[in-house]
């Protein structure tokens, strides 16, 4: 059973067990959220959006339509994502641009994410971050733009680099870098 608080709106029949949702958040109709996530106070979730099994999403943080959020993704309070790549006030385009946060993405506070980007697995973005590219998977990625910055393992530990382009996570795993990308050796 999910728990959902008195002084939320949730239009959605779409809510897994498990899952709690804080005041003041509004769940349209057509939104689908999965099993022990935690949608905190003050959130907008809008009908095209689909959240995974175990996603936390903080106060202030509004999931337009063409969101997806796959299991076990953080989004820190207050970040935003825009799903129009040309907006207009009144005109809704045909298609929004879809964002993809991939599992185990965490999304600092603050973070502006740009439409049509996908954010890789287990990748971190730092708080405040202007988010304009794609995110690889296990990218550590901050700043305005943000760029890579380094390498974090599936709990978010920062790996090491070792020698160039070869990086090691806390568990004593070796990883080599191909450009933007990481490959266990």
């Amino acid at each position: 059973m999910s728990t959902i608080h008195p002084l939320a709106e949730v239009q959605s029949l779409n809510i897994g067990e498990g899952t709690v949702i804080w005041q003041y958040a509004i769940i349209l109709k057509g939104a689908v959220i999965g099993k022990n996530c935690n949608i905190n106070c003050h959130t907008f979730i809008e009908n095209d959006v689909i959240i995974g099994d175990h996603v936390t999403v903080k106060s202030g943080v509004y999931c337009w339509d063409g969101m997806r959020v796959e299991d076990h993704v953080f989004i820190g309070p207050n970040a935003s994502f825009a799903n129009d790549k040309q907006p207009r006030s009144r005109q809704r385009p045909e298609k929004f641009a879809n964002i993809l946060l991939k599992t185990g993405a965490s999304i600092g506070a603050g973070c502006n994410i740009m439409a049509g980007i996908t954010i890789g697995r287990y990748a971190m973005v730092g708080m405040g971050a202007l988010v304009t590219k794609d995110v690889p998977d296990h990218a550590l990625v901050y700043g305005s733009p943000a760029e890579i910055h380094g390498w974090v393992d599936d709990w978010g530990n920062k790996m090491q680099e070792i020698e160039k382009d070869i990086w090691m996570n806390a568990a004593g795993k070796y990883f080599i870098q191909t450009g933007n990308r990481l490959t266990e050796k």
